[in-house]
């Protein structure tokens, strides 16, 4: 990528967030005042970024209107198809990909493994709130009010010995969730199956997917996935949700 068209896309990020003047982008870049002034005039010209009455720039509204365009091109499925395809053949398990929908976190793809061994999970069914990784990746980093309306239909039902029962136990496990980043299903809902689970956030910031890979224990107990697995999990969450305009 030429230095160039570099420096316009970043000036596009940096503008984005709120109006900037001249020297605001120029001491952003890292670059002399006219140096910014000629792309961001490239820029305006293109009616990708404007000038305000009060001489700061912002967004153009032919950006937007090409953003509006091209929305049909960025659904999570899509943006997340490759990616998802990449870590199955890389790790070699089950891959699921659980989205936010209204008040409910619904599998929106899977991949199975090469072998042929296929999980329970179906794609349009609604994900195990209080068992599945996918949904305490997504609970844990919701607003508390949002999180809490979700959870208000949980039974918090048994399903085997490692099932998290106490709402209380749980709302502390979303902490841990929080605080790491990532996290498990450790044969919550099938006592022979354990996961590993990571965000996906959208342009705004805001977490509106999860990624999980599940393994059969017998191939890889929990602390492998961890290990050999969440690195990998950790990249194509973060590929995802940059194909998704978020940016750390």
């Amino acid at each position: 990528m030429s230095q160039t068209v570099r420096r316009a896309i970043d000036i596009l990020e940096y503008v984005a967030r709120s109006p900037r003047t001249q020297t605001e982008v120029g001491d952003h870049l890292g670059v002399h005042r006219s140096t910014a002034l000629r792309i961001l005039e490239s820029l305006t010209e293109g009616g990708l970024a404007r000038r305000l009455p009060d001489g700061r720039y912002a967004v153009g509204y032919r950006l937007a209107g090409l953003a509006h365009l091209a929305r049909e091109q960025f659904g999570l499925r899509d943006v997340a198809a490759e990616p998802l395809r990449a870590l199955g053949t890389a790790c070699g398990h089950t891959v699921h990909l659980a989205a936010l929908e209204n008040e409910r976190i619904v599998y929106a793809d899977k991949i199975d493994p090469p072998d042929g061994v296929r999980l329970y999970a179906e794609i349009g069914r609604p994900v195990p709130l209080h068992t599945a990784g996918a949904a305490k990746a997504i609970l844990a980093h919701l607003p508390t009010e949002q999180a809490e309306l979700l959870l208000s239909d949980c039974d918090f039902a048994p399903r085997t010995d490692t099932t998290i029962t106490d709402p209380a136990r749980y709302r502390a496990a979303l902490a841990t969730v929080r605080a790491r980043g990532w996290a498990v299903d450790d044969g919550e809902y099938e006592s022979y199956v354990n996961c590993v689970a990571v965000p996906v956030r959208d342009c705004g910031g805001g977490v509106v997917a999860a990624v999980s890979v599940t393994a059969l224990k017998a191939r890889a107990g929990l602390d492998v996935l961890v290990r050999d697995v969440l690195p990998d999990l950790l990249t194509t969450a973060e590929t995802i949700s940059k194909e998704l305009g978020w940016r750390p």
